[in-house]
């Protein structure tokens, strides 16, 4: 385990490696009497099963799921460019040129597409959920408030952050994948001009007053909007989700249609041929640095006891096995699992009926040597 890069509502967030390949991940900590004081058990086990359900370039991906004493664990596709809120609003003027706005807007949409495919309704898009990686693409992160929904039905539920939910979740009423374009129309305006559409960065304002606001007012658009990107955020900002752009015949195939995207190749862009138009500089952190990030307080008056460990045993279940062998092939192990001979010669046909020989004493060696702490890394 190496620095805290964060926190989330049940723990710590922390970079992490792997020992026997190398391969750097990020580790999100769910306490185990944090999620037993605040009934968090259904949140976390439902987190988890959705993110070993989803294999997408746009959406994080989960490794591994483990517990220790202390937390059940989550080791996740590290990103180590920092987050959209901190871009939009800590990165000189606030907000983005159009172009780079659309680039991060088209792989969100992406991210959103895979998740429908599934069923799967995100509820909680807002920049800060919204992480780069090295190399400047971005991915949905957090899934702590997604849902299946089953088909053929919908769901009601007053979940998301405010002043990004969407009206018919702030009204209690039932729905099924249109509070997603609700919030990629509210991530495009803030992404433009630099604040949410319906609350200032920083306002102090009750949420009554926000809600109010998002039942009934009007977004305006400034100078900063082009045509096309206002015409997109107007069509996704639609209050009755039966007019909403993406709501209406085909998700986010009617979405990527927009004039908005005409110059994005989504093909490429699905298969990763797309050059992002931000590169993170490989020596910033893109985060609040390690003294600004609270630290949580010590649970109280709460036991674990064997009642929990059935829990537990659902959630404890190792390796997910796509991540697992992307990592065995992008650090080579998988050369190493299907090369038998001491010189790396390949092993003669076996004559059936006789055993193979054992693995590589190289890769043995890799696979149980523990590797020095860097606290470089």
């Amino acid at each position: 385990m190496y620095r805290v890069l964060g926190k989330g509502g049940f723990g710590e967030v922390c970079a992490c490696q792997v020992r026997a390949t190398g391969k750097m991940y990020a580790c999100k900590k769910l306490e185990k009497k944090r999620i037993k004081k605040r009934n968090g058990e259904a949140m976390a086990l439902n987190e988890k099963q959705i993110l070993q359900k989803i294999n997408s370039r746009f959406v994080v991906s989960l490794a591994y799921a483990f517990e220790s004493k202390d937390a059940l664990c989550l080791v996740l596709t590290i990103m180590n460019g920092g987050d959209l809120k901190f871009h939009i609003h800590n990165m000189g003027n606030p907000g983005f040129e159009e172009e780079r706005a659309i680039f991060y807007a088209a792989e969100i949409t992406l991210g959103l597409e895979n998740l429908h495919s599934e069923r799967i309704v995100y509820r909680d898009l807002k920049p800060e959920n919204i992480l780069l990686d090295d190399n400047g693409h971005v991915r949905i992160s957090d899934l702590g408030l997604a849902v299946e929904i089953p088909e053929g039905e919908s769901i009601k539920g007053r979940v998301g952050t405010v002043g990004y939910m969407a009206p018919e979740v702030v009204k209690n009423e039932k729905y099924t994948l249109s509070p997603d374009f609700w919030g990629l129309g509210c991530l495009i305006y803030e992404m433009i001009e630099g604040k949410a559409p319906f609350r200032a960065r920083k306002e102090k304002v009750k949420r009554e007053e926000v809600d109010r606001r998002v039942k009934e007012d009007s977004e305006t658009y400034s100078a900063k909007f082009s045509e096309d990107c206002r015409s997109i955020c107007s069509q996704l900002l639609e209050k009755d989700p039966k007019k909403r752009l993406g709501c209406i015949e085909n998700g986010a195939r009617e979405v990527k249609k927009h004039l908005f995207f005409k110059n994005i190749n989504f093909k490429r862009l699905q298969a990763g041929m797309c050059e992002p138009p931000f590169m993170p500089d490989p020596r910033a952190v893109y985060c609040k640095d390690v003294l600004d990030i609270e630290q949580f307080s010590t649970v109280k008056g709460v036991n674990l006891d064997p009642s929990d460990d059935t829990f537990y045993s659902k959630f404890n279940s190792g390796s997910v096995s796509i991540p697992w062998q992307n990592e065995m092939i992008e650090t080579e192990c998988f050369n190493e699992l299907n090369v038998f001979g001491e010189n790396g010669e390949p092993t003669p046909d076996l004559v059936e009926g006789t055993p193979p020989p054992p693995p590589s004493r190289n890769f043995l060696d890799r696979l149980f040597r523990r590797r020095p702490r860097d606290a470089h890394s």
